[in-house]
């Protein structure tokens, strides 16, 4: 192997140490926005567990890309040094990016989805209340005549 791939697979695992602290700081980012009643704060180490799961088969697909999957001993400490590196350097830049990202995109959208929902929502109240409307004369005669067939009935068959 040459100096240059043992470089790259170098460059790339210490990529990968960097993605997974983004993940990991984003996990964690997801886990503190949620209530301590919720189903993901509850189950917050399962899916810690899966999360790191996803980041080891990532870290393998890498290797798999860069170098047919050889592993060395150096790959360890090359993503311990990219996560240690985003925690050093770019956590900061991240947090930025994914702030504006919030709220330049995600929040928008949301909020354009909620809009959405709230119009058909609107819409299927104004349909519920037309039918409320035309079909309550019909009824209160059902209700009145079952009334009064229930005193009726009373009047008939309760007689002693």
């Amino acid at each position: 192997m040459s100096l240059s791939v043992q470089f790259f697979s170098l460059l790339a695992m210490i990529g990968t140490g960097i993605a997974a602290g983004v993940i990991m700081d984003l996990f964690g980012s997801i886990i503190a926005a949620c209530d301590k009643s919720s189903f993901i704060r509850r189950r917050a180490f399962w899916f810690e567990l899966a999360v790191w799961i996803f980041i080891g088969v990532g870290a393998f697909w890498i290797l798999v890309l860069v170098r047919d999957g050889a592993w060395r001993m150096y790959d360890p400490v090359a993503q311990i040094s990219g996560m240690l590196l985003y925690a050093a350097i770019f956590h900061y830049p991240f947090r930025f990016i994914g702030r504006l990202l919030l709220l330049v995109i995600i929040r928008p959208i949301w909020y354009l989805i909620r809009f959405l929902l709230l119009i058909v929502q609107r819409i299927i109240r104004i349909f519920v209340s037309i039918l409320t409307f035309i079909t309550s004369p019909i009824v209160r005669l059902i209700k009145t005549a079952g009334k009064f067939l229930q005193k009726k009935g009373r009047v008939l068959y309760n007689r002693e």
